[in-house]
């Protein structure tokens, strides 16, 4: 039997110990302390956050914005505070701007991707997609953008169901033609 010594053993401990968990990333110091604390409570469950939180979370970062225009991060946070308040058009332009400031930046690119996937615009979804998949830079960022793709390859196998009128139409058609009068009997109207 061999034996191990003290020192051999707590290399094989620390071999299996799970690595202190890292503090989160700091938000621009541009955002302030009351919009760090809704982002924060955002990223935690974006459900909690009452619509008033929600607007003053925006307004808040708009201001941000106009005191750094050329920062991609907070234009990232923006656009993911407005998909929160479901504004998806403004939520796509400052996304696009994050993009096009910061062509090389994984987050960018991620969330543009998935914003565009919540659209159903599939292509370009994908290829923003890839481009945050070749961006990675750890193995937690590469998985996000391999389940981004995962989804966006289902949708485009299983087919994208569309809203919009295209639903709508033949459901009205098929309601009147269950409405109709069954019977061709003609109707008799009485006179006095």
């Amino acid at each position: 039997m061999k034996m191990i010594s003290s020192h051999a053993h707590s290399d094989e401990e620390e071999m299996f110990l799970v690595p202190p968990t890292q503090a989160p990333p700091a938000l621009p110091a541009a955002v302030g302390p009351e919009a760090s604390k809704l982002l924060q409570r955002m990223f935690r469950d974006p459900r909690v956050l009452q619509p008033h939180e929600r607007g003053d979370l925006i307004t808040r970062l708009r201001s941000a914005v106009d005191l750094a225009p050329q920062s991609p991060e907070i234009r990232v946070l923006l656009g993911m505070a407005l998909c929160v308040d479901l504004q998806a058009q403004e939520a796509m332009e400052e996304l696009r701007q994050a993009v096009a400031l910061a062509p090389e930046c994984f987050v960018a690119r991620l969330k543009f991707g998935e914003l565009l996937m919540r659209l159903r615009i599939c292509d370009q979804a994908a290829e923003h997609t890839e481009i945050a998949a070749q961006l990675a830079n750890n193995d937690v960022q590469s998985e996000l953008a391999r389940r981004q793709a995962t989804t966006i390859r289902t949708m485009r196998r299983e087919g994208i169901e569309r809203g919009g009128y295209g639903g709508l139409v033949p459901r009205v058609l098929r309601f009147r033609r269950k409405s109709a009068p069954q019977s061709s009997a003609p109707i008799l109207a009485g006179s006095k």
